[in-house]
């Protein structure tokens, strides 16, 4: 506290809170493993590919399954068992918007923001169950104030107050190389949110979880707030998690390529693992099974099904953590005179967590595979791949099968594509089978047509 002589009483007490909140205990292991050294997850000896439910079933007996859990899975949202529950902690800043990235306008036609598409999914949910789906989001310290002010000014998007929980997730400090914490300013220890691994803990500290009990709530779908395609609440994904006896569950993607950045499912001594893209080997990702498909094939996309009473038990004792992930970035501080830096090279080191990491934690746990064109578009970059255009064009193209799958013509360029922009508001249609009972309501589509459905 080299500089507590010079700030008045209000900053120095707020400053010695945060220090209060720092983990003594841990913090020096953190130096040694992970800023010090690259502090890399210990890797397993032995590892196999998970098993999965395809996207549809294969055998008389599969089909018997899916039907009973989808109907199981109506059941339990009928009765108030479901919740939604988005990480929503970043900023839009890679996409050029300043602001929170769920504020980030992204349907075709209407532009609504992600925020919005998603509490239009739970209130077009809460509508065909016959129920209340609340809504827990978790920030982070950069856009807490802010999410408030945009449910406020957007009354909740007709969710009601009472039925959205905003809360804020933790944070970890940031240190230089050689292990000093930095200092962002005179009364502020530099620090950055705890990763979306740090949900599992901010649920259970932040009230969020005795809420949901309070509620009769026992399974919270998870997604994260860059994907506006992910179906909210899917009875055939809640019913088989609860089926199989699961704590914690996943959809999975076939990966588009071995090298594909996204984290794969693997079994290590029987229990689901996610192994980073960046830290399966070369020959592990390339092998391929008999009929020549990827061996590890099933890429995780941060889309989840959690108990709450899984959360709960990590919960109980204070004594739970995930493992650390360490990222080394630029880091603006201030000097030991007190005057700001903006380095332009790295500069320290980052620590976060995350949520796939509880998934060894699970005594069981479901992977059910999905299709990219039904349910992952991460809008993460302002151009290129997953970029805002990308995924605007992947909503497109998914309304555009919607509506062919309930007997409707859609123009098409002869390359494929739709002739068309269209836009199917969640509270118009959640599944294709919601559209065919509304094929009245339905405008012949002609080429270049700008269509919103709602």
């Amino acid at each position: 506290m080299k500089f507590s002589g010079e700030l008045p009483p209000d900053q120095k007490e707020a400053l010695a809170a945060q220090i209060a909140q720092l983990d003594f205990k841990k913090i020096p292991q953190w130096i040694e493993r992970y800023v010090k050294n690259e502090g890399s997850i210990a890797f397993p000896d032995h590892f196999d590919p998970a098993p999965s439910y395809p996207p549809q079933p294969k055998t008389a007996e599969q089909a018997e399954k899916y039907k009973k859990a989808y109907q199981l899975g109506e059941e339990l949202i009928a009765a108030g068992k479901v919740a939604g529950f988005v990480v929503a902690g970043g900023q839009g800043t890679r996409l050029g918007f300043d602001g929170p990235k769920g504020d980030y306008p992204i349907s075709p036609v209407k532009k609504k923001t992600l925020f919005h598409l998603f509490a239009e999914n739970l209130l077009a949910a809460s509508t065909k169950y016959g129920t209340t789906i609340p809504w827990y989001i978790m920030t982070s310290p950069l856009n807490h104030g802010e999410t408030i002010e945009i449910f406020e000014a957007a009354g909740y998007y007709g969710l009601g107050k009472e039925n959205v929980f905003i809360f804020q997730q933790g944070t970890l400090p940031n240190f230089d190389f050689d292990g000093n914490i930095l200092m962002a300013a005179k009364d502020a220890i530099a620090t950055s949110p705890d990763g979306h691994g740090g949900s599992l803990k901010a649920l259970y500290k932040s009230g969020a979880i005795a809420d949901m009990k309070h509620r009769g709530i026992e399974y919270i779908s998870y997604f994260q707030v860059d994907n506006p395609l992910v179906r909210l609440i899917d009875p055939l994904f809640i019913g088989l998690h609860v089926m199989d006896k699961a704590e914690m569950s996943s959809k999975a993607l076939i990966k588009a390529d071995p090298l594909e950045k996204v984290g794969n499912f693997c079994l290590v001594d029987g229990k689901v693992t996610v192994i980073e893209y960046s830290d399966l080997p070369d020959e592990a990702a390339y092998r391929t099974n008999a009929d020549g498909s990827l061996a590890f094939e099933l890429g995780s996309i941060a889309i989840h099904l959690i108990s709450v009473s899984f959360v709960e038990k990590l919960n109980e004792g204070g004594g739970f953590a995930l493992p650390i992930h360490r990222a080394v970035k630029k880091i603006p501080h201030i000097d030991e005179n007190g005057n700001p830096i903006e380095p332009e090279q790295p500069n320290g080191v980052k620590l976060e967590t995350f949520v796939f990491d509880a998934l060894p934690m699970a005594e069981h746990s479901v992977i059910l595979q999905t299709l990219r064109e039904e349910e992952f578009a991460p809008v993460k970059n302002a151009t290129g791949v997953d970029s805002a255009e990308v995924t605007r064009q992947m909503m497109i193209d998914r309304a555009a099968a919607w509506l062919e799958q309930a007997g409707v013509n859609v123009p098409r360029k002869p390359d494929g594509t739709p002739d068309c922009v269209l836009e199917i508001a969640p509270s118009f249609a959640l599944t294709p089978e919601d559209l065919k009972a509304k094929l009245d309501r339905i405008p012949t589509i002609n080429p270049g047509d700008k269509i919103y459905l709602g």
